[in-house]
C-alpha cells in the first residue's frame, strides 16, 4: 500500500534523504529518490555531500561555502557512498573534501568550508528586487499541470512527480510559449511543509534547492526548455555561499541571471533573499547546454 503523497510525507522524504548513514573511516551512504527514471538529481547529490561533511565538524562551525565539479552522471538505482576527508581545522576555519561514487566510480567532487560566527564589518549592496508575493503568484507545479493537459505529447516526466518545494516564478512560462524571455528569473522557493530546526538541515535543503533554476535561466533567451525536450543540459560545476542563517520552510526569493551562454555551455548565477530582504546566500553554476534535433 502506498503512503498518501502529503506535504509533510514529501518533506519527511527529503530530510530522510539528507540523513546520511555512517559506514566508518569518514564514509558515509547516501539513500536515493528517483526524480527521473534512472537519473540523478544533481542538487540531491550536492546536498547530501554537505550533510556528510557537517557530520565531521564540531556544531558551532557553520559551512559558509561549497564548490562542486560533476564528473559523470549518477543513477538513482544505486546507493551513493560519500568519502569526506579532513584537510584541515584551524581555530576559526575548517576544510573538508567530499567524493561521490557509484560502483567505484566518482560521480562528484565538492569541497566544503566552515567557519566559526563572528562578529566584523557588514553591508549588503543590492536591495531585493521589487517583485509580487508568492500569495498573488501560481505555483509552477499548477502550470505544468496545464501545460499537461494542453499538449499530452510533451516530455514532462521529470517534473510530474510531487515536490519537495513550493516553487513560484514572477515571470511568465517562457518554457510554454517557446518565446524569447530575459535570462533573468524571479523564483519564491520554500519547503512545502515544516522542516526539523536544525541549521545544517535548513543548508543542506537550500544546497538542494538551489541547482532548481539556474541552467533553466540560460535558456530563456532562446526559447529552449528541458521541460518540453527540446534541448538536453547537464551541470558541470555548482558553487553556494551561505551568507547568514535562514529557513528553507519559509518563503526565500530565488534571483537568478545568466549573462553568458556559448560553445554549447551556459554561466548563472543567482542570489536568495528572505522576505525581509536579507541576502542570506549567492550560487553560481555552468553547465552543459544541447539542442535536440527535432524530427
Amino acid at each position: 500500500m502506498l503512503l498518501e503523497q502529503t506535504p509533510e510525507r514529501l518533506v519527511a522524504d527529503l530530510v530522510l534523504l539528507l540523513d546520511m548513514e555512517p559506514r566508518g573511516a569518514g564514509r558515509y551512504e547516501g539513500r536515493c529518490c528517483k526524480l527521473t527514471p534512472g537519473r540523478l538529481f544533481g542538487g540531491q547529490v550536492i546536498a547530501q555531500a554537505l550533510a556528510a561533511a557537517e557530520r565531521t565538524v564540531p556544531d558551532n562551525r557553520a559551512a559558509h561555502s561549497l564548490h562542486a565539479y560533476f564528473l559523470r552522471p549518477g543513477s538513482s538505482d544505486l546507493p551513493i557512498s560519500y568519502m569526506v576527508t579532513n584537510d584541515f581545522d584551524g581555530r576559526s576555519f575548517s576544510n573538508r573534501r567530499v567524493v561521490a561514487s557509484q560502483q567505484g566510480e566518482p560521480i562528484l567532487n565538492l569541497t566544503v568550508s566552515f567557519h566559526v560566527p563572528e562578529t566584523g564589518l557588514e553591508h549588503q549592496r543590492y536591495p531585493m528586487p521589487d517583485v509580487p508575493p508568492p500569495e498573488e503568484l501560481e505555483p509552477l507545479s499548477r502550470q505544468l499541470n496545464r501545460f499537461r493537459q494542453q499538449d499530452a505529447e510533451q516530455r514532462l516526466a521529470a517534473v510530474e512527480r510531487p515536490g519537495s518545494f513550493d516553487l513560484r516564478s514572477a515571470e511568465g512560462p517562457c518554457w510554454a510559449t517557446g518565446q524569447s524571455c530575459e535570462p533573468v528569473n524571479h523564483t519564491w522557493i520554500r519547503a512545502v511543509a515544516p522542516l526539523p530546526d536544525d541549521p545544517r538541515v535548513h543548508r543542506a535543503v537550500l544546497a538542494y534547492a538551489s541547482d532548481m533554476q539556474l541552467l533553466m535561466t540560460t535558456l530563456r533567451p532562446h526559447g529552449k526548455s528541458m521541460f518540453r525536450g527540446d534541448v538536453r543540459g547537464a551541470s558541470l560545476d555548482h558553487a553556494v555561499w551561505f551568507h547568514e542563517p535562514f529557513r528553507a520552510d519559509e518563503w526565500l526569493l530565488y534571483v537568478t541571471e545568466s549573462p553568458w551562454a556559448g560553445n554549447g555551455r551556459g554561466f548563472a548565477r543567482g542570489q536568495v533573499f528572505t522576505r525581509d530582504g536579507r541576502l542570506v546566500a549567492s550560487t553560481a553554476q555552468e553547465g552543459v547546454i544541447r539542442v535536440i534535433a527535432q524530427d
